[in-house]
């Protein structure tokens, strides 16, 4: 019986000695063998792009809010649509080579898909088990769902434990890109080895932002966040997740006005959905124009135009994936120290956030300077 996360952790080891022998997966009857079915086609239908995995994400958490994790992919998620957006907008049109653009889209829209295909079929057997109050998690195998997980599932059934599970999802998950993205040869040529990557890194591109209504009051949006220093460390991505779940779930104002806010403006991958007096969606700017600053403490200069930020499905066409290897990335059960708990995190992201988009149009600025005396 998996009562305690010390049951959790004989039961994986078990596992892990039994790893190295040959498992036979179990038997299925014709019902499971249907559920199996719809559940991937349901996952690849929903596994469109970034806004269909993103809404998704929401609605499973409308209907399951014990899983956590369900809020926190939405959340983070929404930054992935963003990110993929931006290389399209205002700024970063002028600053990285269409080339980068097309390869950081690829990269970031493999790891979404990645992610999606993993935790979907999990998200849904679980739904099957709460509707026919009987576990299903004996589905999970057909799905390639790690071992680590299918015990964490199974505890969580047993427990309630919201906090272990939604955290173990974080392990999983980043895990689980760790060896098909992170240490995939043709992205880390492509993306993660670039100088444009290293820009990246430099102007702290990589926010991750969580718009909330503050005191249920729907004005503009307050911002709670972190930045990812060091995206290519799989422990740094663990802690960044930790540090996020814990600004969402320790702090019942941020949470409750994150939901209300995700209900009332739908995800569209343009940054115009959290602060449309910065950002629009069209473009009010002329062609060909220099770049003059227009962003003061994340205000509009008098006279400015709002920031360009497109929609995903006018920035990038929904992309072909081909079937990714289906190896377990379950080896060691150290990874279940990340579970324990540790100090709430404060989240302050604004002052960075504001410092950040100065620096881009710096960064713009200077490039069209260079480029003139060039041309000389």
């Amino acid at each position: 019986m998996l009562d305690s996360l010390t049951d959790v952790k004989k039961e994986l080891k078990k596992k892990l000695k039994k790893k190295k022998s040959v498992c036979l997966l179990p038997s299925l009857s014709e019902n499971d063998k249907q559920y199996i079915h719809l559940i991937r086609e349901g996952t690849r239908q929903l596994n469109q792009n970034n806004v269909t995995r993103t809404q998704a994400y929401f609605q499973f958490y409308l209907q399951h809010p014990e899983i956590h994790w369900a809020l926190l992919g939405h959340m983070v998620s929404r930054n992935v649509g963003w990110n993929m957006t931006d290389l399209k907008g205002e700024l970063l049109t002028k600053l990285l080579p269409e080339r980068d653009q097309k390869a950081f889209f690829s990269f970031l829209e493999q790891g979404s898909w990645l992610i999606f295909q993993d935790v979907y079929p999990q998200f849904w057997v679980y739904d099957l088990s709460v509707r026919g109050s009987q576990e299903m998690f004996h589905l999970l195998p057909f799905f390639y769902t790690s071992t680590f997980m299918e015990t964490m599932w199974r505890y969580f059934w047993r427990s309630g434990d919201s906090y272990s599970l939604a955290i173990a999802m974080v392990i999983n998950e980043q895990s689980y890109l760790e060896k098909r993205l992170i240490q995939n040869n043709h992205f880390k040529k492509n993306v993660t080895g670039t100088l444009s990557f290293k820009m990246y890194e430099f102007l702290q591109l990589n926010n991750i932002l969580f718009p909330y209504y503050a005191g249920g009051e729907m004005e503009k949006p307050s911002l709670v966040g972190t930045t990812s220093h060091q995206f290519t460390s799989l422990h740094e991505r663990i802690l960044v997740g930790k540090n996020l779940y814990s600004l969402l779930f320790q702090r019942e104002e941020i949470l409750a006005g994150a939901v209300k806010w995700a209900h009332e403006c739908p995800h569209t991958g343009s940054r115009k959905d959290y602060w449309p007096d910065l950002f629009n969606d069209v473009n009010e700017s002329f062609p060909r124009s220099l770049y003059k600053p227009r962003v003061k403490n994340c205000l509009l200069r008098k006279g400015a135009n709002r920031l360009y930020s497109p929609p995903l499905k006018y920035a990038w066409p929904d992309a072909a994936h081909e079937e990714t290897t289906s190896e377990d990335w379950f080896e060691d059960c150290h990874v279940l120290d990340y579970i324990k708990k540790e100090v709430s995190f404060n989240g302050e992201i604004l002052n960075n956030y504001c410092k950040t988009l100065e620096k881009i149009e710096l960064a713009v600025m200077a490039k069209e300077a260079l480029l003139l005396r060039e041309e000389e």
